[in-house]
């Protein structure tokens, strides 16, 4: 046996917790090689190519 909740959770409660279960907006860059849209920090799924950072970095 179990399973059963003993205190009621109310409304506000309840909203609280599946506010975080929403889906997220998601943010589309462009290639610079082929301008197709791709995720950021990733290699491109039209060209293959990956534009690495201009910081001046080796």
């Amino acid at each position: 046996m179990g399973g059963v909740p003993v205190k009621h959770h109310s409304k506000s409660k309840v909203g609280r917790r599946r506010s975080q279960l929403a889906l997220k907006r998601r943010f589309l860059a462009v290639c610079p090689d082929c301008k197709g849209p791709t995720m950021p920090h990733r290699s491109c799924p039209q060209c293959g190519k990956y534009a690495k950072s201009k910081s001046g970095k080796s």
